[in-house]
C-alpha cells in the first residue's frame, strides 16, 4: 500500500500574528489505490461508513451483541467497505481512457450469480433452522453453498487483479467479493448456535463452516493485500502452508498434522479470526479509531504541532525537535508508525531540510520519532490493548509500565538530534516563523481529552467507557476552540473513523489466522522448547535470538498485527526462560515496533524516505542508526525490572536518571559527538561502553559508567583545546 500524501514545502506553513497554522496535519492520508467516488455513490459509502462506526458504539455502550456475531459482522463490515473503496489493481491513466480489460467485466457479471445464490441459500438455511432443523444436509452445504462460494470469490479475486477503471468508478468483480463477503458472514452467523460451536475441529463439524472459512479467509488475505502490502499476506500463506506441510518437516517444526476441514472449522473461531485480535480490534482499536477522529475533526492534531513548534522550534535543529515532540503526541492516536510518518512528516521533514538536514536524515528523525509514537502511553498505538487482552494484565499496569521506556526512547532520539545539529551547526527556526507559546498555552485545553481518557482509567472505569467519554470531551473541548464540532463534524468523524479502522482490522484478522495457525499446530510450544534449548547455553544468546525473530516476523507488517504474531511464537518461550509475562510481552512489542524501521524492510523509512526524496535503503539505515536505544532498552528490561516500575519508588528514580545518562552516552558514541567536540573511535567506543554499564542498572556498573563517562570528558576536554589551538 502506497500513501498519497504530498510533502508541503514552508510556504504552505502560515505564519500568522501569533501563531503558525499547520494545516490539517493529521488529515487522513488517501492511498494509492482508494477510489474517489462522486456523486451518489460517495453518499452512499460515506452513510455505510457513518452506520459502520455508530453500530459500533451503539453495541459497545448500550446493547452489546453476542461476542462472535459482534465480531463476526465487525469483519464483513470492514470486507464490505474496504472492497468498496479499495481497489485490486491500479488506476487507468488520462491516456489509457476509462475502461482496461473489458473482459474482467463480463466474467464478473457472470460471477455474480452464483455469488447470489449462495446468498439466498444462507437465508434457506436460516429457514431451517428457524423451523427447528439440528443440521443442514450436506450435500446442500457442499453443492450449494460451499463450492459455488470458493468458485466465485476466486473468481472475484482473480478479476480484480486485472480490472482497471476511472478512480471514480466502482468495479464489478468487487461487487462479487462484497456479495462473496456478505454470504460468508450470514452463514457464520446462521450455523454458529450453541451446539454448532461445540463442534468445531471435530468430524461432527458442518462441513459448510470449513467452506465459509476457506472463502473468509481468501477475502481477509486479499484485502489485505489491498491495503497493507504482500508481506503479512506472504507469511500468512506460509504458515498456511505449514499446517498441511507440516507432517513431513524434519526436526522441531514436525508434527502431526491436521485435515482440511479439522482446520478450517476451527479457524474462524476463537482460536483464529475471531480470537485475540480480532476482540481488540472490534472493541478497543475501533473505539479508539472513533476516538482519534473526533480529535481529527477538531483539529487537534494541528494544536500538537503547532504546540511542539511553540516548545521546540527555536532550539538547534528545531524542526527535528518539533517532529519528536509531534510525532510522540500523534502516534499515541495513530494505529501505524508509517501512518504517523505521513501526517506529521509532511510538514516537518520540509522544515528540517530547510534549517540543514539532509534529506536522508530528515526522513530518518521522522520515521525513528514516528516509530516511538507506537510506544507511547497511554494508548501505544493500540498496541497495550492487544497485550492486555492476550496476557491478562490491566491495561493501566501496562501503561505505566510503558512510561519510562518511551522517556529513554524519546530522550535517545532528541540527544542524536541535538548532537547531530551542533556537529554540523544548524540553527533554529526565527521567533517570527514559530508560534507564541503563550497563545499556544491558552489553547492547553485542546489536551483535555487526552486528560480525561488517562484520569479515567486510572479511577477504575473500564477501557470502553473511559474511551467513550475521552470521545465526548473532544466534541465538547472543540465548542471553546475555533474549530466547534457539529452535527456535521461528528458525522464527518463517524464517516472517516471507519476509513481509518479498514486497514488495523483487516490485518488483525490476518494476524488471526497465523495466531490460529500457531495454537492449533502448537509450533509456538516447539518453538519454546528451541528457546529453551538455546538458553542452556546462554540466556543473552536466547534474547538476542528472540529479538531477530521478533524483528523478522514484524518486518513489512502493522504494529499491532507484528506484535499479535510474535506474542504468539516468541513471549511463551521467555516465559518459560522465568521471564515475568509484563517484561517478555514488553520485549517482544518493542522488537515488532521497531521492525518498521529496521532494514532491509523498514515501513516507517520507506515512507519518510518518499517524503524527503532520499533512498529508501538509507534512510532506513539512519532511521535505525538514530533509534538505537529502541534495541537496547529491551535488554534493560530483563536485568532491571525497576524500569518496568517493577521497583520500589528510589529504585525506579536511580533507574531513570542512570539509564537516561546511558542513552546520552549512548547517543554521543553513535553520533561520534561528545563534550561539544567530535569524537574519536577510541572515545566512541569509550562512551558506548560507559553508556552499556550505565544501563545495566546495578550501583557498581553505575559507578563503573560514570567513571569511565568522566575519563571521556576529560578526554574530549583535551582534544577540544588542542583542536582550537591548531
Amino acid at each position: 500500500m502506497t500513501l498519497e500524501r504530498h510533502p508541503k514545502d514552508f510556504s504552505d506553513v502560515e505564519v500568522g500574528e501569533d501563531h503558525v497554522l499547520a494545516h490539517d496535519v493529521d488529515e487522513e492520508p488517501v492511498e494509492a489505490n482508494r477510489r474517489l467516488f462522486e456523486g451518489g455513490m460517495l453518499r452512499f459509502v460515506s452513510l455505510l461508513a457513518i452506520v459502520y462506526s455508530s453500530f459500533h458504539l451503539y453495541s459497545l455502550n448500550i446493547a452489546p451483541l453476542e461476542t462472535w456475531s459482534f465480531r463476526i459482522v465487525h469483519i464483513a463490515g470492514t470486507l464490505v467497505l474496504g472492497f468498496l473503496l479499495f481497489a485490486g489493481a491500479r488506476f487507468v491513466s488520462a491516456e489509457e481512457g476509462p475502461v482496461r480489460h473489458r473482459w474482467t467485466t463480463w466474467i464478473s457479471a457472470v460471477a455474480l450469480l452464483p455469488a447470489f445464490y449462495v446468498l439466498y441459500q444462507t437465508f434457506s438455511f436460516w429457514q431451517m433452522v428457524q423451523n427447528g432443523a439440528m443440521r443442514i444436509p450436506v450435500e446442500l452445504e457442499t453443492w450449494h453453498f460451499g463450492w459455488p462460494l470458493l468458485a466465485t470469490t476466486g473468481t472475484g479475486i482473480v478479476m480484480s487483479w486485472f480490472h482497471q477503471r476511472e478512480r471514480s468508478r466502482f468495479s464489478l468483480p468487487d461487487l462479487v467479493l462484497i456479495v462473496c463477503s456478505i454470504a460468508v458472514a450470514a452463514y457464520f452467523l446462521v450455523a454458529y448456535n450453541t451446539s454448532m460451536r461445540m463442534s468445531t475441529g471435530t468430524s461432527f463439524a458442518p462441513v459448510g463452516i470449513s467452506f465459509a472459512a476457506v472463502g473468509g479467509t481468501a477475502l481477509i488475505m486479499e484485502l489485505t493485500r489491498r491495503v497493507a502490502g504482500l508481506a503479512l499476506v506472504v507469511i500468512g500463506l506460509i504458515f498456511l502452508l505449514y499446517v498441511f506441510a507440516g507432517p513431513y518437516l524434519p526436526g522441531f517444526l514436525g508434527y502431526p498434522g491436521l485435515s482440511v476441514q479439522r482446520f478450517f472449522s476451527q479457524v474462524y473461531t476463537d482460536a483464529g479470526i475471531l480470537g485475540p485480535t480480532t476482540a481488540v480490534s472490534s472493541t478497543y482499536i475501533i473505539l479508539f479509531i472513533i476516538f482519534a477522529a473526533f480529535l481529527q475533526s477538531s483539529k487537534v492534531g494541528d494544536y500538537f504541532v503547532n504546540f511542539a513548534f511553540a516548545v521546540a522550534g527555536r532550539s538547534r535543529g528545531g524542526p527535528a525537535k518539533v517532529s519528536i515532540f509531534a510525532s510522540g503526541l500523534m502516534g499515541m492516536i495513530n494505529g501505524t508508525s508509517a501512518g504517523n510518518v505521513v501526517s506529521t512528516g509532511s510538514l516537518t521533514i520540509p522544515l528540517m531540510k530547510k534549517v540543514g538536514y539532509s534529506k536522508k536524515s530528515a526522513g530518518a528523525v521522522e520515521a525513528a520519532a514516528s516509530t516511538g509514537g507506537q510506544i507511547m502511553p497511554p494508548i501505544m498505538g493500540a498496541g497495550a490493548f492487544i497485550m492486555a487482552e492476550i496476557t491478562g494484565i490491566p491495561y493501566t499496569e501496562i501503561a505505566i509500565a510503558a512510561i519510562i521506556p518511551a522517556i529513554l526512547y524519546f530522550a535517545s532520539v532528541y540527544f542524536m538530534v541535538d548532537f547531530e545539529a551542533a556537529k554540523t551547526g544548524m540553527r533554529g527556526m526565527r521567533e517570527d516563523e514559530l508560534p507564541k507559546l503563550r497563545t499556544m498555552v491558552k489553547q492547553c485545553y485542546l489536551f483535555l481529552p487526552i486528560i480525561i481518557l488517562v484520569v479515567a482509567l486510572f479511577m477504575g472505569y473500564s477501557v470502553i467507557r473511559a474511551g467513550t467519554l475521552a470521545m465526548i470531551s473532544a466534541a465538547v473541548v472543540s465548542w471553546f476552540s475555533p474549530n466547534k464540532m457539529g452535527i456535521r463534524e461528528i458525522l464527518h468523524a463517524l464517516e472517516i473513523a471507519s476509513y481509518m479502522a479498514i486497514q488495523i482490522i483487516v490485518v488483525c484478522a490476518a494476524a488471526g489466522v497465523i495466531v490460529g495457525v500457531i495454537s492449533l499446530t502448537g509450533v509456538g510450544a516447539r518453538f519454546s522448547v528451541l528457546l529453551l534449548d538455546v538458553a542452556e547455553a546462554s540466556q543473552l544468546l536466547a534474547l538476542i535470538f528472540a529479538m531477530f525473530i521478533s524483528i523478522l516476523l514484524g518486518m513489512g507488517m502493522p504494529t499491532t498485527a507484528a506484535y499479535a504474531v510474535a506474542a504468539s511464537v516468541v513471549a511463551p518461550g521467555l516465559v518459560q526462560l522465568g521471564i515475568e509475562p509484563l517484561t517478555a510481552h514488553f520485549f517482544v512489542f518493542y522488537f515488532a515496533v521497531v521492525s518498521a524501521i529496521t532494514p532491509p524492510v523498514a515501513l516507517a523509512s520507506y515512507a519518510a524516505a518518499a517524503i524527503s526524496g532520499a533512498k529508501a535503503m538509507e534512510t532506513s539505515v539512519a532511521s535505525f542508526r538514530i533509534g538505537i536505544a529502541a534495541f537496547i532498552v529491551p535488554f534493560m528490561f530483563f536485568y532491571n525490572g525497576a524500569l518496568l516500575m517493577e521497583a520500589g519508588w528510589f529504585d525506579i528514580a536511580r533507574a531513570l536518571v542512570t539509564a537516561l545518562f546511558g542513552v546520552y552516552m549512548l547517543s554521543g558514541g553513535v553520533l561520534g559527538w561528545f563534550a561539544n567536540v567530535s569524537a574519536s573511535w577510541v572515545a566512541r567506543l569509550m562512551l558506548v561502553g560507559a553508556a552499556l554499564l550505565m544501563i545495566e542498572g546495578g550501583l557498581i556498573s553505575d559507578l563503573a559508567g560514570i567513571a569511565l563517562a568522566a575519563m571521556v570528558f576529560l578526554l574530549q576536554r583535551q582534544r577540544k583545546v588542542r583542536m582550537a589551538a591548531a
